[in-house]
């Protein structure tokens, strides 16, 4: 027998009664058990969107699945002995309802935004996701920023038009007249959500009763996904949650460069351009001793490594480079990156690079690759001297 949705009938029931149908432990040594009832006001696991949460009982509920219409609760009892209900029993459900209350703006925030993209754009909605902090959505066709903020603007409008949301289940002749969107074939008794003017979908999930209890929508980012767009937003109260979140990070900020929020931008500008003068004169600095250094090697010195902290690999490649040209045998630059990390880069004008490279593996687990005349990678957990004593007694003049 199928599990009455409660959910179906009013999507805005937080309590509720019913009869325990049957009831098994997940194992013999678990707390957990699944339970079916004759209705549920849990909406389960589907479509895209995370299961309720609650209490069944004395029992707190962790996740709910479906199939084949029966519903499973899975409950853990913290004492089975004094609280696990009897088939027969008459049992309290309570919907975590802040949580469900949520997933409710946000799922028909993401019907909205949907409808609108599908309306203008003729690109369906091929994945969706409902998590407890967002809601992702995969479109099989290109969105560029600008269709992205054209349709943030207009499912906003829809919102605080606060247009009447129904989910209904038409009859066939009512059905094969509908233009309705759906991600996949569908049989049986078909639920439709319209939002008159903006979109009508077949959907199981719980919907607000009005546009306008969505509050806001807003589109975190979006990407290429697939050939197609990838679309991240937030709805109602998780849309004002993660503004607080982003203010408070915006007022940190200000604070520690001593600069108001909307200067922030210019300011971070001009450290930039100050690091990237500092970093040149690094640079300069670093070449100049690492050409000293090389100018003190003997001429005719074959097998040469440098350790220098700290400069980057475009140095580090020049360097070799330059070794090469004077030095037989292996020519390599050492540089420390971190406290763990040291990076390099070998050279050679007539051995190959890769039998040093497989020795450091060996030796040193050593992570990189190459060619025949350059090898780069890193070392971790081994300090420089330890790595220059085994090179050099490995490969003496």
């Amino acid at each position: 027998m199928e599990t009455r949705r409660l959910f179906d009938e009013d999507a805005y029931v937080k309590d509720f009664q019913a009869t325990v149908i049957s009831i098994e432990p997940q194992s013999e040594a678990s707390f957990v058990y699944d339970i079916v009832l004759d209705q549920t006001a849990f909406f389960p696991e589907e479509g895209g969107q995370s299961a309720d949460t609650g209490r069944l009982g004395a029992g707190q509920v962790q996740d709910i699945q479906i199939k084949d219409g029966v519903i499973t609760h899975q409950v853990l009892f913290e004492d089975s002995e004094k609280d696990l209900p009897k088939v027969g029993d008459m049992i309290t459900g309570s919907i975590q309802w802040d949580r469900r209350y949520t997933n409710m703006q946000n799922h028909t925030g993401e019907h909205i935004f949907s409808g609108i993209v599908h309306s203008k754009f003729g690109f369906e909605n091929v994945g969706f996701h409902l998590s407890d902090n967002s809601v992702t959505m995969d479109y099989n066709g290109m969105l560029t920023e600008e269709d992205v903020r054209f349709v943030e603007a207009q499912a906003n409008a829809a919102i605080y038009e606060n247009i009447e949301v129904r989910c209904e289940y038409p009859d066939r002749e009512n059905l094969a007249q509908l233009d309705y969107r759906s991600k996949k074939e569908l049989s049986g008794a078909i639920r439709i959500v319209t939002i008159p003017g903006v979109d009508v979908c077949a959907c199981c999930a719980p919907h607000v009763h009005r546009t306008g209890e969505v509050g806001m929508l807003k589109v975190i980012g979006f990407q290429k996904y697939k050939g197609g767009t990838r679309l991240e937003i937030r709805c109602g109260w998780r849309a004002l949650q993660h503004y607080r979140d982003m203010l408070e990070q915006l007022q940190r900020i200000s604070q520690q460069l001593s600069a108001a929020i909307p200067q922030i931008p210019e300011y971070i500008e001009r450290l930039m351009a100050e690091n990237r003068r500092l970093a040149g004169e690094l640079r300069e600095v670093r070449g100049a001793e690492i050409a000293r250094r090389m100018q003190e090697i003997p001429a005719g010195q074959n097998h040469v490594f440098i350790y220098a902290k700290d400069i980057d690999s475009h140095q580090m490649r020049q360097t070799v480079n330059e070794l090469v040209k004077e030095h037989g045998g292996y020519c390599g630059v050492f540089s420390q990156t971190n406290v763990d990390n040291i990076a390099y880069i070998i050279g050679a004008a007539s051995m190959d690079c890769r039998e040093v490279g497989t020795t450091l593996k060996e030796r040193f687990d050593a992570k990189g690759g190459g060619k025949a005349e350059m090898i780069q990678g890193a070392i971790s957990g081994v300090d420089y001297d330890t790595i220059e004593q085994y090179l050099m007694g490995r490969y003496s003049s």
